[in-house]
């Protein structure tokens, strides 16, 4: 059941909200929804909001429990691999800003895509 604050997938009716809001160029809004979804989906897989990302190991056997498209083989292997390709990138942010990937907040992803087309843009 869905209610004020939630949504089928693993963003919150709010913070989708939140990354809509942004005045970041079409392009860049896009690979932040795709970041976030990517961070909430691995802090889902973890049951963890800290630490590092799961295991491929664990990244297999949640995408195994999933329905839908994700059922699908082509689209659950399209879609593992890229999880892995956001996984790198949530590394590469987190490591900047001295932190573990799963400890990444939307707030530190929005700062980082806005700080990234800034520079694009420039």
């Amino acid at each position: 059941m869905t209610g004020p604050d939630t949504s089928p997938g693993p963003l919150s009716r709010l913070e989708a909200e939140r990354l809509e809001a942004t005045l970041l160029p079409n392009l860049e809004r896009h690979h932040l929804r795709l970041l976030a979804h990517g961070l909430r989906s691995f802090q889902a897989m973890a049951g963890s909001r800290e630490g590092a990302l799961p295991a491929t190991s664990q990244l297999d056997h949640w995408l195994a429990q999933q329905t839908g498209p994700a059922a699908d083989p082509a689209f659950r292997n399209s879609f593992r691999r890229e999880l892995i390709g956001l996984g790198r990138q949530l590394e590469e942010i987190a490591s900047g800003l001295q932190c573990t990937p799963l400890a990444l907040s939307l707030d530190q992803l929005i700062a980082w895509a806005t700080a990234e087309a800034d520079q694009r843009h420039q």
